[in-house]
């Protein structure tokens, strides 16, 4: 049985920089998943993250994330399409997660599959809650990973 862990990264204080946390909430309350299906709420823990990283066969991580060239929509890159380095950072989380998927491969405890959904923020307001495009990009995102999920327990 291939264990799954979905791991939501952002700070809910800075409004869109929230939207790996929330969606990660919404996606585990869209359905009753089996026991094999952890869902993390990550936060900004950065390396303290690198257990829930390395002990799984596939691994899920939402983000709020600016690729470097792009649209006001929600992203999926699978393992190989993960950017190396994450180049604009609203937070020290970020680098958490590349260093995370690093690290992990140096141990050689990479997960079989990974992938990163996530959307560019529009407003980091202190205390503001996510906007009303990033509202509307979580239920994009959710099924994204619902999508993802239902795929990887099929296998």
């Amino acid at each position: 049985m291939k264990t799954i862990n979905v791991v939501g990264l952002g700070n809910i204080l800075f409004g869109d920089e929230g939207f790996g946390v929330e969606v990660v909430r919404a996606l585990e309350a869209s359905a009753s998943w089996p026991e094999h299906v952890q869902f993390v709420d990550g936060g900004t823990q950065g390396l303290y993250l690198l257990d829930w990283f390395e002990s799984c066969d596939a691994l899920m991580v939402f983000d709020s994330i600016i690729p470097v060239e792009f649209e006001p929509k929600v992203y999926l890159y699978c393992k190989e399409e993960l950017p190396a380095f994450i180049h604009r950072k609203m937070s020290a989380h970020q680098m958490g997660l590349s260093e995370l998927l690093a690290v992990a491969k140096l141990h050689g405890r990479e997960p079989a599959e990974i992938v990163l959904i996530g959307a560019p923020p529009h407003d980091l307001g202190l205390g503001n809650g996510l906007s009303e495009p990033m509202r509307e990009h979580l239920e994009r995102a959710v099924a994204m990973g619902r999508q993802m999920l239902e795929e990887w327990l099929a296998e």
